[in-house]
């Protein structure tokens, strides 16, 4: 089954995506922040990493980083509705190239969601 890690500080974000990724047949596990996120993909060696780039802590990039370092394969997708002194587009410019392979950005859909996931998972199915 392939697993994903979707890491969001915003918990209905996170429960929405987590969910429909669920009911579409894959295996999820949800961090709240970066560095939650580090230590679940280190635990669970996911296909792909689902990461917002505007959180407390450890943001998305360094998050991006480190798992990359960890794991230069893994497929990612950053996601974000940007910030109080950054817009969406830029962040998502950085987070492509930081060495995510897709971005989408806040709100989407969940068609879209589905998607681009299994864009970045080449039609892998769960």
């Amino acid at each position: 089954m392939t697993k994903i890690l979707v890491i969001d500080d915003d918990s209905q974000i996170l429960e929405m995506v987590t969910e429909v990724l669920e009911d579409a047949g894959y295996q999820v596990f949800g961090a709240s922040d970066g560095d939650k996120g580090v230590e679940l993909f280190r635990e669970k060696s996911p296909d792909l990493v689902v990461t917002d780039i505007i959180m407390p802590g450890k943001e998305g990039i360094g998050t991006l980083m480190d798992i990359k370092n960890y794991n230069p394969d893994v497929k990612a997708i950053a996601i974000s509705g940007g910030g109080r002194v950054v817009r969406a587009s830029d962040a998502l410019k950085d987070a492509e190239f930081f060495g995510a392979e897709e971005i989408l950005e806040k709100p989407f859909s969940c068609d879209k969601l589905l998607e681009t996931v299994q864009k970045v998972l080449g039609d892998n199915k769960p």
